[in-house]
């Protein structure tokens, strides 16, 4: 290959890395295995964003609010994608990103695919304890990531969402005598945002469900665009906190893009307005 084709080839893939600078962790999850584990798989779409599949290794990866904004709020964030694969750009780093520079702590989920062909997990056992294993993973290292312990939720799109919704309505308080130190610690959440998510009519609140922010658009399928609006409902009579936002023009998978349009560009706004009425960014209050 020619010098000058190294060089557009270098530019290639400067500009197709993932949307996160390199500095930022990645956190596994569970101890390592004996044995050689198949690689992830990564595809680019036609408008460069990174899809993930093949996950045998689940993740953190870390986004942490600069110096002296951290507001001690965390959100755990599980993309979408059917789970066959995760969307890691706009309903994972850009979100992420997008919450760090806003003082709240991010940690996006890669976890294990329940429909990828072939696959062996199931989303109410290997997921589900992914996203467990994910906020105990929060809380055990929350003094040295800025986070409050009480104020470590979850967040989820599509598939994501799904699991999100699973996690806040399965949290359990650690086992004091566990082997295992991560399961001496709570994988309740204290706060869900369920963004399109997938199989709403499974959403069943109680009065003791995690305050909830819900979020669609009105052109999505109506598996979301109207169940989502049930699930409110159900939110409001078990006497469980919730916000709903339906954007009209808009359909399925919009996430956080620099190509959506106001309103719904604003939509991360909204959701900060909603943990800060919620009492979530206590820090940044006291900081004002």
């Amino acid at each position: 290959m020619s010098l000058p084709h190294r060089l557009v080839l270098a530019l290639v893939l400067v500009l197709v890395l993932p949307a996160r600078a390199a500095n930022e962790p990645v956190i596994s999850l569970w101890p390592a295995t004996s044995g050689e584990v198949p690689p992830e798989k990564v595809r680019l779409t036609d408008q460069g964003e990174h899809v993930v599949s093949n996950i045998h290794q689940p993740s953190l990866t870390v986004y942490l609010p600069a110096p002296g904004t951290a507001t001690g709020a965390g959100i755990v964030i599980c993309p979408g994608g059917g789970h066959r694969e995760l969307w890691m750009d706009h309903e994972g780093y850009s979100v992420a990103r997008w919450l760090a520079d806003h003082g709240i702590a991010a940690f996006i989920l890669k976890y294990r695919l329940a429909r990828e062909t072939g696959s062996t997990y199931r989303v109410e056992v290997e997921s589900l304890a992914d996203a467990q294993r994910a906020l105990r993973t929060v809380r055990s290292r929350a003094t040295e990531w800025g986070v409050d312990p009480a104020r470590v939720g979850i967040m989820g799109f599509s598939a994501g969402g799904e699991l999100a919704a699973l996690a806040a309505a399965r949290g359990e308080d650690g086992k004091p005598d566990a082997a295992d130190p991560l399961d001496r610690l709570s994988c309740r959440v204290a706060f869900q945002g369920l963004i399109y998510p997938g199989n709403a009519k499974a959403i069943q609140p109680t009065k003791d469900s995690p305050p909830a922010f819900l979020l669609c658009g009105y052109d999505d399928r109506p598996d979301i665009s109207q169940a989502l609006a049930e699930v409110y409902l159900r939110f409001k009579q078990a006497g469980a906190p919730a916000e709903l936002h339906i954007y009209t023009g808009v359909g399925h998978g919009f996430g956080l893009r620099a190509t959506n349009t106001l309103p719904v560009a604003e939509w991360p706004t909204r959701l900060r307005d909603w943990l800060g009425e919620r009492g979530f960014l206590a820090a940044a209050k006291a900081a004002k």
